[in-house]
């Protein structure tokens, strides 16, 4: 007999771990039977989804911007709206529901949605990546979980238990969109190397997002932007000025698809100086310059204060005078790379400028500028020479150039035929899987039944095959989904869950018996 002080003692769970915990089974109940609807019934529960998000746009915008401080409201309401109908609109004709019959091949395709979703939203777009994540999910026919930034956490809460309710009274299962109400980092931890996690979608620091990589389960991650600019001289300054004003300008800068240092050639500096006057820039003297790296790169790093300030709350900052209507700061610079931190990325309305001797120059730079920081990921230019436009893009380790748009959102796909996106994949020059704009269809792999490719050997009859969804007679309407655990009470852990725990804790004690 062991002594008295050194027998196993029941642990009591910590809640929040264990009502985590409970979030991910009710989403493996709910992707279990969401997996059997078919593509009407995931297309219904898609477009009430997105109109519950669309109806509440400017709420959340407001709300975004009241608790991270971060950002314009006009801008966020425009942002959410884009992540609702619009990004549904875009996915409408992929269907990742329907097995695919290839005969010519001998080959049929069954669509198999990942399962359960932990995604990470950031500080800086909480509400947009939310909605465009929820999406997503919806769309591939996955349950979805958030772990959102502590400093959005109370916007992103509210948001997920609105989409959820919308979905549900859509015919969705219970539990297929929630979120985590006390988000912290051993929380966040736990969650990402949980086994019932299918795949992480991870926005938001490096730190964070290399903790997902090494979590044990797949991930999806983005890297940082920092997309450099060519302005050439063949292009229309004031329109490239204005272009690039307005986009570095919008909500503040938040996005990581913004620009951040900009390149033209010293023939067309003044021209083009002139042209960012006009358009609502303020060019920063030499003393202005120094001040204001110093204040925005104390020790080398961001001062975070920056982050989704306007441009003229930071000139105050820095003691420089500016008129109100000033849009963006424009720091002219001799060099970049790691010696000039304010050739990194800046998430606020403050860009580089360096002017060069020729093009091939100017694309050196750009790449040096990526080699530092926002490989993988955006690039822009301005300008009517089309082999020079392809020349840029070749030179460049990233995977999208927007071409006389604006790189915020042409990046995203707002300003683009890109694919509309929250998520920009950096591929492997930013180290990661996807290198182009993530969509529903990262969230499904497909298995693949292949026939023998000899001509002698028949292929299937796939006539009268009907798809494996359990709606009535196999109607578009959505099976009965099996019923989910209990919700944890705000105040502590339910009665049955407390049972499951325990009893959980005695298997391990008992060495797995009864």
């Amino acid at each position: 007999m062991l002594p008295e002080d050194e027998k196993p003692r029941l642990a009591v769970p910590d809640q929040m771990q264990a009502a985590a915990a409970m979030k991910i089974d009710r989403a493996g109940w709910a992707v279990s039977a969401y997996a059997k609807y078919d593509r009407a019934a995931v297309m219904r529960i898609a477009r009430a989804v997105a109109e519950a998000a669309h109806g509440a746009a400017q709420h959340y915008a407001e709300w975004a911007v009241r608790e991270t401080g971060m950002g314009v409201v006009e801008h966020k309401r425009l942002k959410n709206e884009l992540s609702a109908h619009p990004l549904v609109d875009f996915h409408a004709e992929t269907d990742l529901v329907n097995p695919r019959v290839d005969p010519a091949r001998k080959m049929v395709e069954v669509p198999k949605p990942a399962g359960v979703i932990l995604a990470l939203t950031p500080a800086t777009n909480p509400v947009s990546t939310l909605y465009y994540k929820t999406i997503l999910a919806v769309l591939s026919r996955n349950a979805i979980i958030f772990s959102p930034h502590p400093l959005a956490r109370q916007c992103c809460r509210d948001a997920a238990a609105r989409l959820e309710a919308a979905a549900v009274a859509a015919g969705a299962p219970s539990g297929l969109i929630q979120c985590i109400e006390e988000p912290s980092v051993p929380l966040v931890q736990t969650l990402m190397a949980s086994p019932k996690v299918a795949v992480i979608l991870a926005t938001g620091g490096g730190p964070m997002v290399r903790a997902a990589y090494s979590s044990g389960n797949p991930a999806i991650g983005v890297g940082p932007g920092n997309a450099p600019v060519y302005i050439d001289p063949s292009a229309d300054q004031a329109l490239a000025a204005q272009r690039i004003v307005e986009s570095k300008s919008f909500d503040n800068s938040v996005l990581c698809t913004n620009e951040s240092v900009l390149l033209t050639l010293d023939e067309n500096r003044q021209r083009f100086e002139r042209a960012l006057r006009a358009a609502g820039a303020h060019l920063l003297n030499e003393a202005e310059v120094a001040r204001l790296r110093d204040w925005l790169f104390p020790d080398g790093h961001l001062n975070t204060a920056s982050v989704g300030k306007s441009a003229v709350w930071i000139a105050q900052q820095v003691g420089i005078r500016v008129v109100p209507s000033t849009r963006v700061l424009i720091a002219a610079v001799e060099r970049a790379g790691i010696e000039e931190p304010l050739t990194r990325e800046k998430l606020c309305p403050v860009l580089a400028l360096m002017s060069v001797g020729s093009f091939e120059r100017a694309a050196g730079v750009a790449q040096m500028i990526l080699r530092m920081s926002g490989a993988g990921h955006s690039a822009a230019y301005h300008g009517e020479d089309a082999q020079q436009a392809l020349d840029f893009a070749s030179a460049l380790s990233v995977y999208r150039v927007v071409v006389n748009a604006p790189c915020s959102q042409g990046a995203a796909g707002f300003a683009t035929h890109l694919a509309p996106s929250f998520m920009i994949g950096t591929g492997y020059s930013g180290r990661s899987s996807v290198g182009e704009n993530i969509g529903p269809q990262h969230l499904v792999h497909w298995t693949r039944l292949a026939w023998n490719s000899d001509a002698s050997v028949p292929f299937g009859d796939f006539s009268a095959v009907r798809a494996p969804f359990e709606g009535p007679d196999g109607s578009s309407r959505p099976p009965t989904p099996r019923t989910p655990p209990p919700q944890a009470a705000e105040s502590g852990l339910d009665r049955d869950l407390l049972r499951q725990l325990i009893l959980q804790e005695l298997r391990q004690l008992t060495g797995g018996q009864p």
